[in-house]
């Protein structure tokens, strides 16, 4: 019943999504032809790159790439920096691209004691830009990462250059209705067990309309199987795991951007959005509505028929936006 559920974000929505804006069929099809299959040589390589930084909230586990200013990756949920693997190699020569693993997934390791929210993201990414010496960024954020960056923007904005959002939770719709049977089956302690493990256990479960492919990739068929043990299989990997997983998705409730929309206007960074149109999980109506709210916002740019986690099929457009919007 959950599955179903999280499947069943409004037709109409979508269908509103994909009226004029839209980027031409053609055109996806040749920015997903830009990105690369994960083979076990590429994902290993990824493993012995990773590095780790302590801070007061645990050991952040990150990417680092390029030099000069930097810009901050934010990944979805219940992915990790992995997400922005082809972003960071089109954009490294431009920025130094770090993209870390929140807290309570991917490969990062969570202080104990430490409380799983949205606002404590913010407080691990303040510790581990300083950490790291770095002053300001360009944020770049996508789903649940998209609601830390803007909470980030409001609270540090002088410390945020420029704003790049994907599909993602906005106030008047945080938590989406899609993402309330998730939140419910893992206040329960229920979620990782119930829906990730079956999907590390059957590859072709996690590619299908019942599985983390289908519901949120445009392209399910493409996501490697290591893939998918890269973004699941820490998360299910230990009861301990489990339960910091759980503990994730039970932090997206109540509303972690109340009382954002204010801040949002007084918002002096230049931003841009970026929309995919078959995205089931957020509304079409939350991209015109961050549009609206901020103030320097240079438009949205839709993507016709692509799903929630689309950064990581169209790296080229990521790319190609990052650049505009900061004139390099």
């Amino acid at each position: 019943m959950q599955r179903r559920q999280f499947l069943g974000l409004s037709v109409s929505a979508l269908a509103a999504g994909m009226v004029a804006g839209c980027t031409p069929r053609r055109g996806m099809h040749d920015a997903i032809a830009s990105g690369s299959s994960d083979s076990r040589e590429s994902v290993n390589t990824w493993h012995a790159s990773r590095r780790f930084i302590g801070t007061r909230f645990g050991d952040i586990a990150y990417a680092d790439r390029g030099s000069g200013p930097a810009a901050l990756f934010l990944h979805g949920f219940p992915l990790n920096s992995f997400q922005w693997r082809g972003a960071l190699d089109r954009l490294s020569p431009h920025r130094r691209c770090i993209a870390p693993d929140s807290l309570g997934l991917g490969y990062t390791h969570v202080a104990q004691g430490v409380n799983i929210t949205p606002a404590t993201q913010v407080q691990m990414l303040t510790a581990f830009l300083d950490a790291l010496s770095i002053r300001d960024v360009d944020l770049i954020a996508s789903d649940s990462g998209g609601a830390v960056a803007q909470l980030f923007l409001t609270h540090h904005p002088d410390r945020v250059r420029t704003v790049l959002l994907t599909n993602c939770d906005v106030e008047s719709d945080c938590p989406p209705p899609a993402v309330v049977p998730v939140i419910e089956l893992a206040k329960k302690g229920r979620f990782a067990d119930e829906w990730l493990a079956p999907w590390v256990a059957d590859k072709t479960l996690a590619r299908s309309d019942k599985g983390l492919g289908g519901m949120t990739f445009t392209y399910p068929q493409r996501l490697a199987d290591e893939t998918i043990d890269m973004y699941l299989r820490p998360l299910v990997q230990s009861p301990q795991r489990k339960a910091l997983t759980n503990a994730y998705a039970v932090g997206l409730a109540p509303n972690p951007l109340a009382g954002t929309a204010s801040l949002l206007k007084q918002s002096q960074v230049p931003a841009r959005i970026i929309w995919g149109t078959g995205d089931t999980i957020f509304s079409q109506a939350d991209a015109a509505y961050l549009d609206h709210a901020l103030p320097r916002s240079q438009g949205v740019r839709r993507i016709e028929g692509a799903k929630l986690f689309f950064p990581e099929e169209f790296p080229d457009v990521i790319a190609e936006e990052a650049r505009t919007l900061w004139s390099v």
